[in-house]
């Protein structure tokens, strides 16, 4: 198998390629003068990896562009994050389920799909293509364990979140909770683990997604007020959007780490050994 990317997964398409021991394509990415996209792939056979993030408009057309440039040979498609995955519903007339789009363009000449932990396991209903979700949770545990927690507590930041906190606090055994909002009045909410303390503990916040931060700043405030230790960040796709690296920080979060689903400076830990065992 030959392993094939876009210019927003050049990482993990190197290290999928180095992990798996197959070949990785190189390809040529410019522009028209008009501002369209143009790509030229090297040698492609009739087993290839395309790998592909969806973060912005220019993501998914480069995507569409590096399948359509597949043609003939039906590649698997590996979606490390994919964005409009969360716009799955319609709540006025004349809306797109913008999912279901996404979903059917990149479901076109392939062979099959893979997912990383998408956020709505729903939304594999709306590619036509076999498709299967690959999970990061174990990585996760694996990271946590390397950074030498001594008996830290997994919180997931609701109660929506708390099975992939489970599989990732199952890695070591460790304890896990969800956070729960309680409204003590109408300008005034507290935020605290549903049932376990945290004072003289890690704490470590954990989700898929990690996209304006705002909740986990807001929580880690609480926790360390709580008598938290210490407070950490960590996801799967980190999204980081409009300052929420830099938020998180702020709010006293010590450490902020995510996969390599999207390439981000905090980025510490890879989807590579997981994707090559699931496509095995």
């Amino acid at each position: 198998m030959k392993i094939i990317s876009t210019e927003y997964s050049q990482v993990l398409a190197a290290r999928i390629a180095r992990e798996s021991g197959c070949d990785l394509v190189d390809v040529k990415f410019s522009r028209f003068p008009d501002g369209e996209h143009y790509l030229r792939t090297g040698s492609v056979d009739n087993e290839i990896l395309v790998v592909g993030s969806v973060v912005d408009s220019d993501s998914f057309v480069q995507l569409l562009l590096l399948i359509d440039a597949c043609e003939g040979f039906s590649p698997v498609l590996l979606i490390p994050y994919m964005g409009y995955a969360r716009q799955d519903k319609q709540f006025h007339a004349g809306e797109p389920l913008s999912a279901r789009a996404v979903a059917r363009g990149l479901s076109s000449g392939v062979s099959r799909v893979y997912t990383i932990n998408i956020h709505d396991p729903g939304v594999l209903r709306h590619f036509t293509a076999p498709v299967m979700n690959l999970s990061l949770a174990p990585e996760i545990g694996a990271y946590l364990d390397r950074c030498g927690h001594a008996n830290p507590l997994i919180l997931a930041p609701d109660g929506g979140a708390a099975p992939f906190a489970r599989i990732v606090a199952a890695t070591g055994g460790w304890d896990c909770d969800h956070l729960q909002k309680t409204r003590i009045s109408g300008d005034e909410v507290r935020i605290e683990p549903k049932s376990l303390p945290v004072e003289g503990r890690d704490v470590v916040i954990v989700d898929d997604i990690i996209s304006t931060g705002g909740t986990i700043a807001t929580a880690a405030g609480i926790l360390l007020s709580q008598g938290a230790l210490t407070v950490t960040a960590a996801c799967v796709h980190g999204v980081f959007a409009g300052g929420a690296y830099a938020r998180l920080i702020a709010s006293g979060v010590a450490r902020v780490a995510a996969s390599d689903t999207i390439e981000q400076a905090c980025s510490a830990y890879s989807a590579a050994e997981t994707v090559v065992n699931g496509i095995r």
